[in-house]
Formats: C-alpha cells, sequence, structure tokens
C-alpha cells in the first residue's frame, strides 16, 4: 500500500476549516470496512491527529473519534 505524502504545509486555521472533511473522510474509511491500521496511515488520520495535538481541547483523539463514530455507524 502506499504512503501518504505531504507536499505543502498546512495552517493551524487551513486544518481547522478542513475539520468537518477530515471527518467525513473517517467516515467513508470506517464504511469500507477498512482495519484502523489502514485508516492510520490515511491522510485524514494525519491531519486529525495534527489538529489533537495542537489543540487538544477542541479536538479528539482521532482514536477516541474512530472508535465514536464505529460505534455510530454500527447502530
Amino acid at each position: 500500500m502506499a504512503q501518504a505524502t505531504f507536499t505543502t504545509k498546512l495552517t493551524i486555521g487551513e486544518l481547522e476549516a478542513n475539520y468537518p472533511l477530515y471527518c467525513k473522510a473517517l467516515r467513508i474509511l470506517i464504511r469500507e470496512a477498512k482495519t484502523i491500521n489502514q485508516i492510520q496511515r490515511s491522510v485524514c488520520w494525519h491531519r486529525l491527529t495534527t489538529l489533537h495535538q495542537c489543540l487538544p481541547r477542541q479536538y479528539k483523539d482521532p482514536q477516541q473519534l474512530y472508535y465514536h463514530l464505529k460505534r455510530e455507524i454500527a447502530s
């Protein structure tokens, strides 16, 4: 499997603006029954991780978000 590459650095503001998009991408990956290891190699996972590391009070840990969305989709 190919590794995600990042050619441009995004600002925190740009990451925040695209947060709903990253959550949607994570939701799609979960619906496609991707494993947690496959998801952790995705661009959306890395960007969600960056947001959580920079602003932990505002953005959940991607692993916590993963389990929340997985539970939501399963029900």
